[in-house]
């Protein structure tokens, strides 16, 4: 079953809507299925933007996403509107609804399967508002014992439904679809998705939309935007400047966390420094390419080197002793004890140049034994 999300053309003015309502729908029904976008209907000079292809079946999914869920569950066509949807708009999506049943029951034909009427997309026209009117001159309905208000269905035949947005009850199960609505509507539901979880996925894209639609509209408005959309970049800005701080709040703390991390790698570095220089009377390269790798352990893994560090003499054999240890227990301190083949290995890694040296015992964190063994065959 294919969920078809579609937007119609429409005037400049309502250009940086139309492109927030195509990555909206598609962000939030890409979780349950696959999502193209431009979708041709064959033989007609009519595209669908957004073809969705349910691939999973998300019960938890489509709760938390209200009545927009309910309309998933099954195939549909979404046509939302940001201005109140015409009576030759009206007419104009049902053609193209029919255009694609026309198409579907073909494609049945040529594969030879059977295709029910109950099977065919079902169209939802999103519309902020609608008038009594143009609601009588098509019939449409409303379901309230099955559905909530601000539903209108066309008869059965027609498959199609007209959601009056600006009818919904404010309650949780319309909010994503409340969001497409206009003025006082719209920015009471902007408020209610900053009030979800911090961690929320469907709060933090949403944001980052409305971020991008108030962007756009900033760039639109030397074609007089209307007082909704002013009103809109108005309530979006504080919201844009929150992101802003806290992005910024965060980068301070990395910051200063990464600072910290330095400055205690590199008081490190000077204590070993000096205890080698002065237990030692000098730094041979060997020694001085086992200190960095040394000054990264954690300082209580640290400390029982240092104290035995600290007992060495000056000698020759002090210096041979204090690189073999250095090793060994920095091997000790990744794969948890030494067995014959480790053992082994301690003068193999002595032998290499110190630079070489340096950067192997860097990268023991990343490394398994296998790994390191195969290094050495």
């Amino acid at each position: 079953m294919a969920t078809l999300v579609d937007y119609p053309h429409s005037p400049m003015t309502r250009f940086p809507h139309d492109q927030f309502a195509k990555k909206y729908l598609d962000q939030l029904l890409s979780p349950i299925g696959k999502v193209t976008t431009s979708h041709n209907i064959a033989g007609e000079v009519r595209e669908v933007d957004v073809l969705f292809i349910p691939t999973s079946v998300s019960n938890d999914y489509l709760l938390s996403l209200g009545l927009l869920g309910r309309f998933a569950t099954t195939s549909a066509v979404f046509e939302p509107f940001r201005n109140p949807v015409t009576c030759d708009q009206i007419c104009d999506c049902i053609a193209k609804l029919f255009d694609l049943h026309r198409e579907l029951r073909r494609r049945a034909r040529r594969e030879s399967t059977s295709l029910n009427s109950s099977e065919l997309p079902r169209l939802w026209i999103l519309t902020p508002t609608a008038s009594t009117p143009l609601l009588d001159s098509f019939g449409a309905l409303g379901d309230e014992q099955n559905w909530l208000t601000g539903l209108y269905f066309l008869h059965e035949a027609f498959r199609t439904a007209i959601v009056v947005i600006h009818q919904l009850p404010r309650i949780p199960e319309t909010l994503w679809l409340r969001l497409l609505g206009k003025g006082t509507i719209q920015q009471q539901a902007i408020e209610e998705i900053t009030t979800l979880p911090q961690d929320s996925q469907l709060r933090e894209f949403t944001l980052e939309l409305l971020y991008d639609l108030q962007a756009n509209l900033q760039a639109n408005q030397d074609q007089k935007l209307d007082t909704e959309d002013r009103a809109l970049i108005m309530a979006l800005a504080p919201l844009y400047r929150q992101q802003l701080d806290a992005a910024r709040q965060q980068a301070r703390e990395e910051a200063m966390q990464q600072g910290l991390q330095q400055g205690l790698q590199q008081g490190q570095r000077l204590i070993i420094e000096n205890l080698l220089q002065n237990r030692l009377g000098q730094l041979t390269p060997t020694l001085a390419a086992l200190i960095t790798p040394l000054s990264e352990l954690p300082s209580q893994q640290l400390t029982p080197f240092l104290l035995q560090l600290s007992q060495l003499e000056n000698s020759e054999s002090a210096i041979q002793q204090a690189q073999h240890f250095i090793v060994e227990n920095l091997l000790r301190t990744r794969f948890g004890k030494l067995d014959a083949q480790l053992t082994t290995l301690v003068s193999s890694l002595l032998a290499l140049p110190p630079q070489q040296l340096s950067q192997y015992l860097s990268q023991l964190p990343q490394l398994s034994r296998e790994q390191l063994l195969a290094r050495f065959p």
